[in-house]
């Protein structure tokens, strides 16, 4: 049914355009990069028993046992959706063999003695606490080549098995993950969405894309996970998605993640092979990638860390790159989704199609099978880092890399009608979704050419945000009648967590050179600060007490909303704009578990913590 929105301000009431009911949408929070003990690496680092049962209950809020240590655990705040991302690589392979499955036999004799070779080595390894050497073992080695593909310069394959034809392990475990999938899919109250992991590393250069679909068990038991052992070109794989697709009408996402590990590769102004981007190339990636991880476990991708006039650029930066020989880590405009988002606007000014144009989430690519986020209850990337005594150890090949620096990050967020697989789904696709560190933070932005006066200040803000203007992921078009683009946005605290700070808008756009500018505005914040003659904001401050870790809200605010006119735009200029909502400090995990060890005097990483949240963009195309 339709409905006239009344606007209330100064002496006039203002009747909006027909709003539809169905354009309403909730926030729902969720993990669409989980790992259990069916990925090869997770089972190395002891997770062998977390399987995708227990993920999803963890993620619907149940006390479930962590894989090593035998505790019981719980999320503070179950979570709206749920992906089990398994490495598609020997997916199962690893617990199917320490099995007595009949299922075996079908590995014949030959791959059966591998096994138990294989099988003699890795519990040697596993048992003597070095697990990691079998990891390494089939990490990617450094370029013997000088090209500028990295498939073709690899010296050695990604991950040599070396167990025969697994193709019935893999089958059986497949069935399983599904199976787990169908069995805690409740529409409307929580949703579970099928999903693996393609994992595609040459010469340690990241390029993993998680691939989910909003459809059940009848399809997703049509095929088996494609994995980089298949091919390591993204190309290949949608290649592979567009077909399986045609072939049993599957639908297809594949998320990008961890591209601050890419090497410059992720978004890189080339093809993996060196070849130019055209626009068949750049439209093939955005039906299938219309949303990249910002923000895990293994760091943040937001921005480079040495961000002009950014003073939160450098933030959770990881420092390590995936592969079995350290290299010094070098950050590259092709590894963050800012400098990304301006190469995308000067591509599409080339040919016409952005390749880059793409809406944010965080997930956490957990292996423990926990997707834990909290700073005060982070389970780790692995379970052998998972426990404050723990935490020291070599993790992923570099003896530099441990559980001090994980982050504990973080969810996706969509504005989706309802939680069932099909709304999720279509929030993906159209990118109103926000990727947040962890907390619970409800953001909305919408982009308009003119809102209605003090439409900041009305308590239902999306239905003024969708009757007059576009929502976070969408495309503000040109209009006739001049005038600068408006951003309504409003910010609100985590209901059981610490206070705002400040919303900032980051703006990225090519000048009339056609070269690739960003600016940061502040643009709403708490408490009585004023802007220096720079925009810059001074400090909220910090109430964290480092001998408890404890914080309080008695600085910043629950609730920040503003309308904001660019005072910047020209009209000629391709441009996107994204919010970033920044919490008051809190304390990271490292000082929780520095306190619980009596060890404050390690050096173990931060101390406190900004959390924060980021929109999609909104773009505008002259």
């Amino acid at each position: 049914m339709k409905k006239c929105l009344s606007v209330v301000f100064s002496t006039s009431i203002f009747c909006s355009l027909p709003i539809l009911a169905e354009t309403e949408t909730k926030v729902l929070f969720g993990d669409t990069h989980l790992h259990s003990a069916y990925s090869f690496d997770a089972f190395l680092n002891d997770n062998d028993s977390a399987f995708p049962d227990d993920a999803y209950r963890w993620a619907r809020g149940l006390p479930v046992i962590h894989p090593t240590n035998r505790v019981r655990v719980q999320i503070e705040t179950p979570l709206d959706f749920l992906v089990v991302s398994d490495h598609a690589e020997v997916l199962g392979v690893m617990t199917e063999l320490h099995s007595d499955r009949s299922l075996l036999a079908d590995m014949g004799f030959w791959g059966n003695f591998k096994r138990w070779v294989s099988l003699e080595i890795a519990d040697y390894l596993i048992d003597s606490g070095r697990a990691e050497l079998l990891f390494t073992y089939g990490l990617p080695k450094p370029p013997v080549g000088s090209g500028h593909d990295p498939v073709a310069d690899e010296n050695g394959a990604v991950l040599d098995a070396g167990f025969g034809d697994t193709t019935a392990i893999r089958g059986h475990v497949w069935e399983d993950i599904v199976g787990a999938a169908e069995r805690h899919n409740r529409p409307g109250t929580f949703t579970s969405l099928i999903g693996w992991e393609w994992t595609s590393t040459p010469t340690g250069a990241n390029l993993h894309r998680v691939i989910l679909t909003p459809d059940g068990a009848e399809k997703a038991s049509q095929f088996l996970p494609y994995g980089s052992d298949e091919s390591q070109y993204p190309q290949d794989l949608w290649r592979w998605l567009e077909k399986t697709g045609e072939r049993t009408g599957t639908r297809f996402l594949s998320i990008p993640h961890n591209s601050n590990l890419s090497k410059g590769y992720m978004f890189d102004d080339l093809t993996l092979e060196g070849n130019p981007i055209t626009a068949e190339y750049a439209s093939t990636r955005m039906a299938f990638e219309p949303v990249v991880e910002v923000t895990q476990i293994k760091g943040d991708s937001e921005s480079l860390p040495n961000s002009p006039a950014d003073d939160f650029a450098d933030f959770e930066t990881y420092q390590y790159y995936l592969q079995a020989y350290g290299t010094d880590y070098q950050p590259q405009a092709g590894d963050y989704v800012r400098s990304a988002l301006k190469r995308g606007l000067s591509i599409a000014e080339d040919i016409g199609v952005n390749p880059y144009k793409f809406g944010m989430i965080g997930s956490t690519d957990s292996h423990t099978g926990l997707a834990s986020a909290e700073e005060g209850n982070f389970w780790g990337k692995y379970p052998n880092d998972s426990t404050p005594e723990t935490k020291d150890q070599a993790i992923i090949g570099d003896s530099d890399n441990s559980g001090w620096s994980m982050s504990a990050s973080g969810l996706a967020a969509v504005w989706a009608k309802e939680n069932t697989r099909e709304e999720i789904y279509a929030a993906f696709k159209r990118k109103e979704v926000y990727a947040t560190t962890g907390p619970r933070l409800r953001l909305q932005m919408f982009a308009s050419w003119a809102f209605p006066e003090n439409s900041e200040d009305n308590n239902n803000l999306a239905e003024i945000g969708y009757a007059y203007g576009v929502p976070m992921g969408g495309d503000l078009l040109r209009q006739n009648e001049g005038g600068a683009p408006q951003f309504l946005l409003r910010a609100v605290k985590d209901p059981v967590g610490a206070n705002l700070d400040r919303v900032q808008i980051i703006k990225g756009w090519l000048d009339q050179a056609g070269r690739q500018q960003e600016k940061v505005y502040n643009v709403v914040w708490s408490d009585d600060r004023t802007l220096d003659k720079d925009g810059r904001l001074p400090s909220v401050g910090s109430t964290v007490d480092l001998n408890t870790g404890r914080h309080i809200n008695s600085i910043g605010t629950a609730e920040l909303s503003v309308l904001w006119e660019d005072p910047d735009f020209n009209p000629g200029q391709r441009a996107f704009y994204y919010t970033r909502v920044m919490q008051i400090p809190t304390a990271r995990h490292s000082l929780y578990d520095a306190i619980a060890l009596q060890a404050m005097d390690l050096d173990n990483g931060p101390n406190t913590i900004q959390e924060r949240a980021y929109s999609s963009p909104i773009w505008y195309t002259p």
